[in-house]
């Protein structure tokens, strides 16, 4: 049965991972984001009450 050689199978693992580790990382990293986020103040906002009327 060939399928059980690991010799091949093994190389083409181990140098997709090679791959994978290597090149794939730095083009995912260098990805920025159109906006950069900001920090909200701690203060609470002032809210109102609303002033319902009564009919």
């Amino acid at each position: 049965m060939p399928q059980l050689n690991p010799a091949p199978w093994l190389a083409i693992f181990v140098f997709s991972w090679f791959i994978l580790l290597t090149i794939i990382p730095p083009k995912v990293l260098a990805h920025t984001f159109p906006a950069t986020p900001t920090t909200q103040s701690t203060e609470a906002p002032k809210t109102e009450p609303w002033n319902w009327s009564c009919p």
